[in-house]
């Protein structure tokens, strides 16, 4: 699979939601058949995700956001990465 480039945007997939859901104390993933419950640092990361900022954007802003956290570029790319494999977000 083709490495995220920085300029990319990514995007939820259709059919996607992302939300705060209170009954599960968490961000989830709403999709047709189910949802997928996401820890504190896969929901800050999604939560970034809007379709119209670019991935060294939300980079940027996370980074900004979470400023002691030492490699979280590389978190944060390696997750779009798991979130592009499980076919959640696209990447524009």
């Amino acid at each position: 699979m083709n490495e995220i480039r920085h300029e990319q945007v990514p995007a939820l997939r259709r059919g996607f939601r992302f939300q705060w859901e209170p009954a599960q104390g968490c961000h989830v993933l709403l999709y047709p058949e189910g949802m997928i419950k996401l820890n504190d640092s896969a929901g800050a990361i999604l939560a970034e995700v809007d379709g119209v900022r670019s991935v060294a954007a939300i980079i940027d802003d996370l980074c900004a956001r979470f400023p002691d956290v030492p490699g979280i570029d590389e978190d944060i790319l390696a997750f779009l990465e798991v979130a592009r494999e499980r076919f959640w977000i696209e990447l524009r």
